[in-house]
């Protein structure tokens, strides 16, 4: 099995459930592993892989619609993973909203889940 990793992507969003966090936005950290079994070992072609450019446009492209919940966010996220990228087995996502609007937090709030292509 392959993984390929997008570590620690900021991307500033507006997701949230409060009016506040819709208007003034959040800095968000992502982090992704998709795994999958390549044909041909060693991999030596990025047609033979999954190529993390285009993971991560897909990714900042879903970032740009306003949700309310994060796990709305990375759950839609693993599924359309699984659908764009046909050599994807299984997805992580973990999703940190980094200054939450939480009176005296001092830390970050988040979600992660798990899908694999079997589920869908």
């Amino acid at each position: 099995m392959l993984s390929i990793h997008l570590h620690n992507i900021i991307i500033f969003a507006h997701h949230g459930i409060y009016e506040e966090e819709k208007l003034l936005g959040n800095h968000f950290e992502l982090n992704i592993s998709i795994q999958h079994s390549p044909e041909r070992i060693p991999v030596k072609h990025l047609s033979d892989s999954i190529d993390y450019v285009s993971v991560y446009e897909l990714v900042k492209k879903r970032m740009e619609i306003p949700t309310p919940l994060l796990e709305t966010v990375v759950t839609e996220m693993a599924v359309e993973i699984l659908k764009q990228f046909a050599l994807a087995e299984q997805v992580s996502i973990s999703i940190r909203k980094m200054y939450p609007p939480i009176q005296g937090i001092s830390g970050s709030v988040g979600v992660s889940f798990e899908l694999n292509r079997k589920e869908l």
